[in-house]
């Protein structure tokens, strides 16, 4: 008897010794990987996420789509890819990004553990797909950004587009590629202003990480030959903002010529008045925290994101907050002016249009609410204002209005039943000459009578439209016609007096676009908030990752996991003796919708 119970414990040794080898321990281990992908993703095609490892996954249908064209089995094969994207996601912070949005801390405890050969099967799996989330999250912020600018701005109108690849396709071939960070850097916007922010982003996180500038007590207006002691810390400030070379000095406390050229180059970075005097905006700018630089660095670095995917070589760009235009070929500027942009009650909106006729000797019909909040009251008052400014009042079908007629005293803007049109001429308010890119806004450049404005910093005069300097150099160059509309011939038509209209020869793309920083061969510019933007767009930055799909993603993403799918995920449960998961009616609904669709 004893014998024999030790034939069948040895038989029994025998046989789980052949079950229980490499091969069969790495088939269950594929089976444990399979079941965990199966369950992880049936629960994100109904739900629109999981947690992982305390991280919420929330690609609801592109991740899904994703593991359904694998057959629901790993798709992270590459270790140096694994690694590659932990070191971009680090490197984020580069970007003006935040590597916890793309599950740095997660990735790096589950990726240590994986290359010891401590992960079980469902921990394979669960790294698995939040690389792909993780992979899915940054290529989304450096192809769109984090924040969706329609959610800030209901005027925003730029596409938010993807490329012609599919999705799916073009996650496949990053996580397959040979180097995961030339693929991913592809995704980075074009022009150079990019790259210098990105430069100054690095300067101003290092002079962070040394504890930052020193704050500058208050006191009286500091000129050169002033002595005060505060001229010692100015200088260390001007030191480390790059403004001032350092170099011995006898006296410290002595405003001298030196530092009068710092305070001057420093003045002119942050829009303030260039006149070496430290008074009260000056000190003001250099008490911001670098901090707060680093923020407004982050802020426009996002900015860009939004535009500068897909920009095309030739195009007008109204930097809003920069009060500057710039006519750009081949991506580079040709054309330079400055403008004057709508009050901070009357801003002048974000948005992209295009560029197809100008007016010489434009009329101006003056819009419903400058009529009654700056002319009437002017009107109640001065019923000789019309004539003074060369102006009339017409009915519907255009004919003038004898203005004798009018009491002004009972007119009320709801009822007035005119409009007032400006003749052409000295005092029109628009000038000479109107650029026009028609939109829902009734906004367009044009020319205007208030030179004097171009002087000032800070130009936020109109209504609304911007008002460009130099504007007769601006047509000669969109009408790029030699033969037929030279200066000359450009100054010869405005003389005439006439309301003329010409169009281009080409529609030319206009940007109406808001930068608080900017950059030259030179210098790096800080610029006012005047609108009081940054700080919305830096809470979106700073808040919950949010998956806003671009506007032309491909018709399964919206129905979401399709029957085929549902289908395939039953079959590889089943195989691996996981019951599948119900909803066969839904399923087909959802495959009929699309068949439609297409």
């Amino acid at each position: 008897m004893h014998r024999i119970f030790s034939r069948k414990s040895l038989a029994i040794v025998l046989l789980c010794s052949l079950i229980w080898t490499p091969a069969a321990v790495a088939v269950v281990a594929r089976d444990e990987q399979q079941n965990r992908l199966c369950g992880r993703i049936e629960v994100l095609s109904g739900t629109g996420q999981i947690n992982i490892q305390g991280e919420l996954v929330t690609a609801g249908s592109l991740i899904p789509e994703l593991y359904r064209r694998n057959g629901y089995d790993l798709i992270w094969r590459r270790e140096r890819n694994m690694s590659d994207l932990l070191e971009m996601i680090q490197s984020s912070l580069e970007e003006g990004l935040t590597p916890a949005d793309y599950h740095q801390a997660a990735l790096i405890r589950m990726l240590q553990r994986y290359q010891a050969g401590a992960v079980s099967g469902c921990e394979r799996a669960d790294l698995d797909l939040l690389l792909t989330d993780a992979l899915l999250r940054l290529g989304y912020h450096l192809l769109y950004g984090k924040v969706n600018p329609r959610n800030l701005d209901p005027d925003w109108n730029l596409k938010r587009e993807i490329y012609d690849r599919d999705p799916v396709e073009l996650m496949q071939s990053a996580i397959e590629s040979v180097s995961l960070r030339g693929f991913l850097q592809q995704f980075t916007p074009v022009l150079p202003l990019y790259s210098e922010m990105k430069r100054v982003l690095a300067d101003y996180r290092a002079i962070a990480a040394h504890g930052g500038w020193p704050r500058i007590p208050p006191g009286p207006t500091l000129r050169p030959g002033d002595r005060d002691s505060r001229v010692m810390l100015i200088r260390r400030f001007l030191s480390i903002s790059g403004d001032l070379e350092e170099r011995s000095v006898t006296d410290q406390q002595l405003y001298d010529r030196a530092l009068e050229q710092a305070v001057v180059r420093f003045q002119k970075r942050h829009a303030l008045e260039m006149d070496g005097a430290i008074g009260r905006r000056t000190l003001a700018a250099m008490n911001v925290p670098v901090a707060a630089r680093i923020d407004q660095i982050r802020v426009n670095m996002e900015r860009s994101r939004w535009v500068f995917r897909d920009v095309p070589d030739e195009f007008l760009m109204i930097d809003i907050a920069g009060f500057q235009a710039a006519l750009y070929r081949s991506r580079k500027p040709v054309w330079e002016a400055a403008v004057q942009v709508g009050t901070p009650f009357r801003k002048t909106p974000v948005f992209q249009g295009l560029l197809e006729y100008l007016v010489f000797n434009p009329t101006w019909t003056v819009p419903p609410t400058i009529f009654e909040q700056d002319i009437l009251p002017i009107l109640k008052k001065d019923p000789g204002y019309l004539q003074e400014k060369n102006m009339r009042v017409i009915d519907a079908q255009g004919n003038s209005v004898d203005v004798s007629t009018i009491d002004w005293q009972r007119v009320s803007h709801r009822d007035f039943p005119f409009l007032l049109r400006q003749d052409p001429g000295p005092h029109n308010a628009l000038g000479r000459i109107k650029f026009m890119f028609p939109n829902k806004h009734s906004v367009y450049l044009h020319d205007t009578p208030n030179q004097s404005g171009f002087r000032q910093r800070k130009r936020t005069f109109s209504s609304g439209c911007i008002r460009v300097e130099r504007p007769l150099e601006l047509a000669e160059l969109l009408l790029n016609d030699p033969l037929n509309w030279s200066r000359e011939m450009i100054e010869q038509a405005i003389a005439t007096a006439e309301t003329r209209t010409v169009r281009l020869n080409k529609r030319i793309p206009v940007l109406l676009l808001y930068w608080t920083v900017g950059a030259d061969d030179a210098n790096f510019y800080f610029k006012p908030d005047v609108y009081q933007r940054d700080g919305e767009v830096l809470n979106a930055l700073n808040g919950e990752f949010r998956f806003d799909p671009p506007d032309n993603m491909p018709a399964w993403y919206h129905y979401g996991l399709l029957p085929a799918q549902e289908g395939d995920i039953g079959d590889k449960r089943e195989s691996s003796g996981v019951r599948g998961s119900p909803g066969t009616a839904r399923s087909e609904r959802a495959e009929e919708r699309l068949r439609t669709d297409r």
